[in-house]
């Protein structure tokens, strides 16, 4: 049984992307909160829009500001390679889960020594999010996977059809962008992601 992370596009405000999440928050076990271009205080702006519909704090995650994560109570911080170190963020903020973004072997292994809780690994699919950059595919994620203890948690280019596949290779789990909050029908492909990551039957 796989977790199902949910992560934001920065391409919809703070109020609709809480107005989706509101209905799909019940089968993700993270929203990750991934707003490159924003300052601390509208990123803060997304925390509190979905705490306001409803989503639990123990599932939101905040990408690269942990300065936001730790003053709002959140589950974890998801850091990158401009963050700060993950040995500092364990060290100073140790109620924070923290993930860490890499992009080959060398860079799982050196998140899990520095104390990495999961590493994030993509981009796996070709996606628009990442136009003229070559996807790093299901063999790379298959080696890291084998290689390293943490959790390693595949991204990019993923949806329904193809989740399985990053599964097989020993991915802890899923995380989706557009396949999610682009869809037409968001619940009914979170729905049917949530089957096959986690293995079960919803109704």
């Amino acid at each position: 049984m796989g977790t199902l992370h949910f992560v934001s596009t920065s391409r919809q405000t703070a109020d609709e992307f809480a107005a989706i999440c509101q209905h799909i928050h019940p089968y993700a076990d993270c929203i990750h909160i991934r707003e490159k271009e924003k300052t601390a205080r509208e990123v803060a702006a997304f925390v509190t829009a979905l705490l306001r519909v409803g989503v639990p704090p123990q599932k939101i995650i905040v990408n690269d500001r942990v300065d936001v994560a730790a003053v709002y109570g959140v589950h974890g911080v998801q850091l990158a390679y401009h963050s700060l170190p993950v040995r500092a963020v364990r060290r100073s903020f140790p109620s924070l889960t923290v993930g860490c973004s890499v992009h080959g072997l060398a860079e799982a292994k050196q998140a899990e020594e520095d104390g990495a809780h999961f590493c994030l690994f993509g981009h796996i699919f070709p996606t628009a999010s990442k136009p003229g950059l070559l996807p790093r595919g299901v063999d790379l994620l298959k080696e890291i996977a084998a290689a390293v203890h943490i959790p390693v948690i595949a991204i990019g280019g993923i949806h329904a059809g193809n989740a399985r596949r990053v599964l097989e290779a020993g991915a802890a789990g899923v995380a989706v962008l557009s396949a999610i909050f682009f869809a037409a029908d968001p619940v009914s492909e979170a729905k049917r992601l949530a089957e096959i990551v986690k293995g079960e039957r919803i109704k």
